[in-house]
């Protein structure tokens, strides 16, 4: 087996791993689930991953590197409001997903948070990178209260995905994210 193949299948495994914890739940989560999701025999799982949480690390890392892509294409847009903006249409975006399931980064936070083992404090750092980029935001924006807009704007997002999964409601998720769309222009102009 090559290097690349070995990488491949780790890479698939942990994709896989954020797509099924996502949706079932890191307690009903096997191993035997992802290995079915990724396509890889389930004995492979154990070559690449020894235990469960370590899946569960790599799932975490997976969401970090798919918060890295998605700040650099949101950097390539020409102000911050724009970028701002550009991050909540993502959210909403997705609406009909997290009415289903739950945000993917907030449902394992809090799943995490209720065990005793210090991945919560591991997904809570990638949490952390993108409430820091949003503060950065208001920042360029001039805003000296920018780390409470970040927060503002984080709560609003995540109060929104939990209400549109609550209720399965893609549609609350859309109408807050226009709110937020608004509020954002509000502080751009004042």
């Amino acid at each position: 087996m090559t290097d690349s193949t070995r990488a491949g299948k780790r890479e698939r495994l942990a994709g896989a791993a954020v797509r099924v914890l996502h949706e079932q739940g890191v307690e009903k989560t096997t191993l035997a689930d992802i290995a079915r999701a990724a396509d890889v025999p389930v004995g492979n799982v154990y070559y690449y991953f020894k235990t469960k949480d370590q899946l569960i690390e790599a799932a975490i890392e997976e969401h970090g590197h798919h918060l890295d892509d998605m700040v650099e294409a949101l950097e390539r847009l020409g102000t911050p409001q724009e970028r701002l903006k550009a991050l909540v249409q993502g959210w909403a975006g997705e609406s009909d997903l997290t009415a289903r399931y739950g945000c993917p980064t907030g449902t394992l936070a809090a799943e995490l948070d209720k065990r005793d083992d210090g991945l919560d404090r591991t997904v809570a750092k990638v949490m952390g990178r993108l409430l820091d980029w949003v503060e950065g935001q208001f920042a360029a924006m001039g805003r000296a209260d920018a780390r409470e807009l970040a927060v503002a704007l984080f709560a609003a997002y995540q109060g929104a995905a939990l209400l549109t999964n609550t209720f399965r409601d893609p549609g609350l998720l859309v109408t807050e994210g226009r709110r937020l769309e608004r509020w954002i222009d509000s502080l751009a102009r004042s």
